[in-house]
């Protein structure tokens, strides 16, 4: 599962930097937003799901 989510996690990351070369304006703009979300997403669910040490 958290290697799945790594992989979300860093192909949002580099679709979010592919998208301001490949498009412009409005669709700059919703593919950012949509990566932006789902890279949140991802590194919510990455630290949901932690191993919790106590000391």
């Amino acid at each position: 599962m958290k290697s799945l989510l790594w992989l979300v996690l860093a192909l949002a990351a580099i679709v979010n930097v592919a998208a301001n070369f490949a498009f412009g304006g409005t669709q700059q703009i919703i593919v950012s937003a949509i990566t932006g979300l789902t890279a949140i997403a991802s590194a919510t669910a990455l630290y949901l799901t932690r191993d919790r040490r106590t000391a």
